[in-house]
């Protein structure tokens, strides 16, 4: 016989922790028409997020050219948006988990296309670039918002699955489709409707969130935060260190290829971008845990900093492929733009495909899926480091595309599944900030290191036409994909999966019984200090006593002398 629906369902049928990221909120009920097309609109900010830079991979040579760049100038087409993209998610993410997430969304999506309309009116290197990198502050509101609210939406743990890596997968399409589009607008049109194209898309999404997002409940535990104290959670300190430090470090990285390693502009801000580092972590110690954008228990919860480090290798191991082959193609081997992105269709397919596994975490724990992933990256870039002409594109580089793609985006799904599981509920825009900032992180730094290793070995084994440069990246990222590997085997444990929830119940129920505890001494302590003051200012009055054992009618009133004050009965 069925449970009446007011009944409790037994700790048995609780099918996945992720169940617990909207227990922060006053649970919200939407019908499936609403909630799919909800996830299209979060899939599509993130597909443009993806969009924004791998359309221009098939741009840059055209814009070189219209605008007079030099080549250290236009990475910087590139870079500029990744830098702010990725400095300013973790204020993205406080924003998203203090404030409402909707119109932190709806802000974002706005901005970005109205900023896109103004870059592609633009006729000099300095406007685009600075307009680069302001798209990338506006694409930075949408993500962390954009999880907030999905996770949210979809309360189902298996559905919250499924939507988190169709989210993601998202990402890899809109690289794909980037080049492909990009190409087309380059070949046919002008390079211009590649941010128009962003525009064209962002403008009805901004206008249609307002009327489809939800109104967003207030968490429980903010329903007594009055509007005007919530600024304080944001952190604003602790967050503009970091967001200043982050800023250093990628401009460093991004640097490095095009100024040397060894050169005060990149040695300089990678140094004090470090110590930055180190005082950000330092002052969020001396916050209180609500109020702090990371607060130090973060890094200590389960799981939690070997997922941080392994979502730094998709992103990596895409840029780097899409930085090779397209250079490669174009450049060395004289292929098309559009012949370039049509080769890179696997990569998109096989990502799209596995963003649909995020059900089997129920049934295969994340680990062993997360594994297997590398474990085809890795495969994959073996067979890279061999592709060393045209005609190797069928036997090694299309399988090394199909493994490769589908072995990153196994990875990118089941870390964002599995440290979504590992943290309470109230930091979902705070983790997926980390969370995508450590993608962002990744890439910036995939970009930088092939880029230097590329250099320093074809200056010294046949210059830029040979594959010798670009075989030596390869390997570069192989070590660094079997590094991954270990970490997870080793570091990984799955004992500790879906016990942050609890400990973050007990701490919140401990300090619940705490601030009661101190409220109810608070009270007592008020009301002793006003009956003693009360007593003070009023003289003893002596009431009558009478002998009990009396009758009634003849008790006899005794009077004992009075302490104090001159009264008459």
């Amino acid at each position: 016989m069925l449970a009446p629906p007011s009944a409790k369902p037994l700790a048995s049928t609780v099918l996945s922790p992720a169940q617990t990221l909207v227990d922060g909120r006053v649970p919200q009920k939407f019908s499936t028409a609403r909630r799919y097309v909800l996830l299209i609109i979060f899939c599509l900010a993130q597909f443009l997020d993806a969009f924004n830079n791998s359309a221009l991979f098939s741009a840059i040579p055209v814009l070189v050219t219209s605008l007079d760049m030099n080549e250290a100038e236009s990475t910087w087409i590139i870079s500029a948006f990744q830098l702010t993209f990725a400095s300013f998610l973790l204020i993205s993410g406080r924003i998203s988990d203090v404030y409402n997430p909707k119109f932190a969304f709806i802000g974002g999506v706005s901005g970005l296309g109205v900023l896109s309309i103004g870059a592609g009116f633009v006729t000099s290197k300095i406007p685009l670039i600075v307009l680069r990198a302001l798209c990338g502050i506006a694409a930075s509101m949408t993500i962390p918002s954009a999880l907030t609210l999905l996770v949210n939406v979809f309360t189902e743990p298996a559905e919250q699955a499924r939507a988190i890596g169709v989210f993601g997968g998202c990402g890899a399409v809109g690289n794909v489709l980037g080049l492909i589009i990009g190409a087309i607008f380059v070949q046919w049109a002008n390079w211009s409707w590649v941010f128009w194209f962003v525009a064209l898309v962002c403008m009805p999404i901004a206008v249609l969130c307002i009327f489809l997002i939800p109104k967003q409940e207030p968490r429980v535990d903010d329903i007594a935060i009055r509007g005007g104290s919530r600024w304080k959670s944001l952190d604003i300190l602790g967050v503009s260190i970091l967001t200043a430090a982050l800023v250093l470090f990628i401009f460093a990285v991004t640097s490095g290829t095009t100024s040397g390693w060894g050169s005060a502009g990149v040695l300089v801000p990678l140094i004090i971008s470090v110590f930055m580092v180190a005082g950000f972590f330092y002052f969020e110690t001396t916050l209180p845990a609500d109020r702090a954008a990371i607060p130090p228990r973060t890094w200590f919860l389960p799981n939690f900093l070997v997922l941080f480090f392994t979502a730094l290798l998709p992103f990596l191991w895409w840029t780097t492929v899409f930085t090779i082959y397209t250079t490669l193609w174009q450049n060395v081997w004289h292929w098309s733009a559009i012949s370039t992105a049509i080769h890179m269709i696997p990569i998109g397919v096989l990502a799209f495909a596995m963003s649909f596994t995020g059900s089997l975490s129920r049934v295969i724990n994340s680990k062993w899926i997360i594994l297997f992933g590398e474990g085809l990256c890795l495969i994959a870039t073996i067979l890279f480091a061999f592709a060393d002409s045209p005609s190797k594109y069928w036997p090694y580089v299309f399988p090394a595309f199909v493994l490769g793609s589908a072995g990153a985006m196994l990875t990118y799904t089941h870390t964002n599944i599995a440290i979504f599981r590992t943290s309470p509920s109230s930091m979902a825009g705070t983790v997926g900030a980390i969370f995508n900032g450590a993608l962002q992180l990744g890439s910036a730094v995939g970009i930088s290191a092939v880029g230097s290793i590329e250099a320093s070995v074809e200056a010294t084994h046949g210059g830029p036409e040979s594959y010798a440069g670009r075989a030596a990246a390869f390997w570069f990222l192989l070590a660094l994909v079997v590094i991954e590997l270990i970490s997870m085997l080793v570091f990984y444990r799955i004992s500790k999966e879906g016990t942050a929830e609890t400990d973050a119940a007990v701490v919140q129920k401990e300090k619940n019984l705490d601030d009661v505890e101190d409220a109810a001494v608070e009270k007592g302590i008020r009301q002793s200090e006003a009956e003693r003051e009360e007593a003070e200012r009023t003289p003893t009055v002596e009431q009558p006593q009478f002998i009990e054992d009396a009758p009634t009618s003849e008790r006899v009133e005794v009077r004992e002398p009075s302490v104090q004050g001159d009264l008459n009965v």
